[in-house]
């Protein structure tokens, strides 16, 4: 079981070719534009995972979680995606979508921002197994996986807000302990 996801590396893509920021003519690399033409060479690995937001919408249609009609055209629309693709690109504290793989089978996927510019937190936004591969441990499994690849980009600790029973068992089980609430009045969970 592994993680695979398309994300910079810190400084560029692992491609000599490709630039990611010039400090002598712009202040960010969004103003670049080498730098985004950098990285609409590479907006395809990130297109790969339009499915993976896809499933996130079927995640949420499942349990019931988006309700209302004007969320689900939210989560799934254009806006989202820019918002997504802004914090994918953004110097620190990166957005990452990854998936689990399982052979040559994607699993699952997460989503997640490790705050390097705070102490280190990597806050959870979503994690699943795809309903076809889940039991058998397969959850811990891909957290553990998740856990080893987020270390490398330096994740300390892990925060997600939970508020479903089964949810928040499975996170208990891997560890998590309750943490208040967050600003939307939801539980909060943490693993240090």
């Amino acid at each position: 079981l592994w993680v695979w996801g398309a994300e910079f590396n810190g400084y560029s893509w692992d491609d000599d070719s490709v630039e990611f920021y010039d400090f002598t003519e712009y202040s960010n690399a969004r103003e670049n534009p080498a730098a985004i033409a950098s990285f609409e060479k590479y907006y395809s690995i990130y297109a790969e995972l339009a499915d993976c937001t896809d499933r996130v919408i079927a995640h949420y249609y499942d349990p019931g979680n988006l309700t209302k009609q004007e969320d689900i055209a939210y989560f799934s629309g254009d806006e989202y995606r820019g918002i997504i693709k802004a914090h994918m690109i953004r110097e620190i504290d990166k957005h990452h979508m990854v998936y689990f793989v399982d052979g040559n089978v994607r699993i699952g996927a997460a989503q997640y921002n490790t705050y390097q510019s705070e102490d280190g937190k990597c806050f959870i936004l979503d994690f699943w197994v795809f309903p076809e591969f889940r039991g058998n441990g397969t959850g811990h499994r891909c957290f553990y996986a998740l856990e080893d690849h987020t270390r490398l980009d330096g994740a300390k600790y892990y925060e997600i807000n939970s508020q479903k029973e089964n949810s928040i068992r499975f996170w208990k089980s891997i560890g998590f302990e309750e943490n208040g609430k967050d600003e939307y009045d939801m539980p909060l969970f943490i693993k240090r």
